[in-house]
């Protein structure tokens, strides 16, 4: 069994040379550990709990149930896509790294900036998204505990925010052995949560707010004033944020054992799993929600599902539930600033990022990224503040964890196919379903990218427009007109992912895929011997 440990090493550090770079992180995330990343940022329930509100007003119960199924589809091919190019290449830099390689010459450059811009982007605002959806959830909670007789202001809110941002940055300053343990508990409590509701739910809401089934999967409400076939795409931001940054498993590929096989299947089984829970959650909440959407939109707790649970387990009972609700939305955010600032110290370690010299630093004692850590941190903290310029500017920034997201995701697909290249799939590959699945998936995130741009509803003003173009174009439009600066500007030096295999030990990286093969052959010889 050591033998068939050290094989996989071997082969881990050897595909990693291949790549470019030597192993600096420890690898100590077990291929159920890298799921765990993925299915913790996930989150289910307390995502589909901050998220409810988009969903609620664009149709209601049936865009719920519906919403769900149709986009975790559309979704599951966006995984696909993602998994075979992070079985190919699996390194923390991923999306960038892999619309370098596998673009033309004449634009790779300037496509891998704009990739590791706009994934950097991304994963700062959905740490940001995170993070302020459990600031909100534990307002909700003193709301209820008070007997509703709270409303927290933005300030106050705000002050919680600021508060479990700093606290995930001392979390994720910790050693990798520490955060990949940790998972395994993240996985255990949301299937927990998730079972409890399903199950629990339905046996305690009173007959009154108990809805039928024809109105909980059929009606379909729509109060933002869209048509009703454009309001219930609208509603596909709260399966889109909740089944997303899924790339977290990539960005920590180079921390885990056997990564060309667990990071891909974590990818694909995070996103069926949760899937198919969220789709039965949402069921759940659809029958036992009752009929008064409004009153749960605009409820003094200013939680809908914290309302649902009022309503249904009373004021101790929505308690009890929603501390483990708030307990999983928290260590959603740590993971996810786990992830973004492994994403951030990759792009620093290519130079691209200000101050890289500075962020691509490996603390001595924890063996992990400090300065990224509280890069990620500071910028998160930072979009917090459009929470004083109203609700709709703090909704950009979970439609910003999308739309930039989905950018990063769908250029890497794009050039495998469209640029003449030699990729080579790793273990896990779609074959002839490859390009299909591709379509679909870069069709509909370009189409959704376009969606989440659009105001909540058709009639609207100044404080109450979609400020996504404004925060994600404006940072995108930066960082190209960064890369055109005059004499200091990236086109004047950035190349790509920098190799820096054989700048600590001199040793020469393998030049063909044929040595990791052999590796890869020496793993199961090394099984079969244990």
């Amino acid at each position: 069994m050591q033998s068939s440990h050290h094989a996989i090493a071997r082969a881990d550090e050897a595909l990693l040379a291949e790549l470019g770079y030597k192993q600096e992180f420890k690898r100590a995330f077990t291929p159920l550990e890298v799921f765990g990343i993925a299915f913790s940022i996930i989150g289910l329930l307390p995502s589909i709990a901050s998220v409810l509100y988009y969903a609620v007003p664009n149709g209601g119960p049936a865009a719920m149930v519906w919403g769900w199924a149709v986009a975790s589809l559309f979704i599951l091919c966006i995984g696909m896509s993602m998994a075979e190019l992070g079985s190919a290449a699996p390194t923390s830099g991923g999306l960038y790294f892999w619309t370098h390689s596998l673009s033309s010459p004449r634009c790779r450059n300037l496509l891998a900036w704009v990739v590791g811009y706009a994934n950097t982007i991304g994963s700062i605002a959905s740490v940001a998204s995170i993070d302020w959806g459990c600031s909100v959830q534990i307002m909700a909670a003193v709301s209820i505990g008070s007997g509703q007789a709270f409303t927290a202001t933005s300030a106050q809110t705000f002050g919680a925010y600021i508060a479990i941002v700093l606290s995930h940055a001392v979390i994720c300053c910790l050693g990798t052995a520490v955060l990949a343990r940790l998972q395994t508990v993240y996985i255990v409590l949301n299937i927990v949560l998730c079972v409890a509701v399903i199950v629990g739910l339905p046996a305690a809401t009173p007959k009154e707010f108990m809805n039928s089934a024809s109105y909980a999967l059929g009606d379909f409400t729509n109060l933002n004033g869209w048509p009703d076939g454009y309001a219930f795409v609208l509603s596909f931001l709260a399966p889109l944020w909740t089944i997303g940054a899924f790339d977290s498993s990539v960005h920590i590929s180079e921390e885990s054992s056997n990564a060309s096989t667990a990071v891909p299947w974590a990818i694909v089984s995070a996103i069926g799993i949760s899937g198919i829970l969220g789709c039965a959650i949402n069921i759940s909440l659809a029958f036992c929600m009752g009929t008064d959407l409004e009153y749960l939109l605009n409820s003094p707790i200013q939680q809908p599902m914290a309302q649902i649970f009022f309503n249904s387990f009373g004021q101790n009972g929505t308690l009890a539930l929603w501390a483990i609700v708030v307990l999983v939305q928290y260590m959603m955010g740590s993971s996810m600033m786990l992830a973004a600032s492994r994403q951030t110290f990759a792009f620093s370690r290519d130079g691209a990022l200000p101050f890289s010299s500075y962020l691509y630093r490996m603390n001595c004692f924890t063996k992990t990224p400090v300065n990224t850590v509280w890069f990620t941190a500071i910028c998160s903290a930072m979009l917090g503040l459009l929470s004083f310029a109203g609700a709709q500017a703090i909704s950009a920034i979970f439609a910003v964890s999308v739309t930039a997201l989905y950018i990063a995701y769908a250029i890497p697909i794009t050039v495998r196919f469209v640029f003449k290249n030699d990729f080579k799939p790793g273990p896990f590959n779609l074959g002839i379903f490859s390009l299909p699945v591709a379509i679909i998936s870069v069709s509909f995130m370009a189409f959704m990218d376009i969606v989440f741009c659009f105001p909540t509803t058709p009639q609207t003003d100044a404080p109450d427009m979609n400020y996504t173009a404004v925060v994600l174009g404006g940072t995108l439009l930066l960082s190209v007109l960064w890369y055109y600066f005059p004499v200091y500007g990236g086109v004047h030096w950035f190349t790509g992912p920098v190799p820096n295999v054989g700048k600590v030990d001199g040793e020469a990286a393998p030049s063909t895929r044929g040595s990791v093969e052999k590796e890869r052959a020496d793993i199961g010889e090394a099984s079969v011997e244990a």
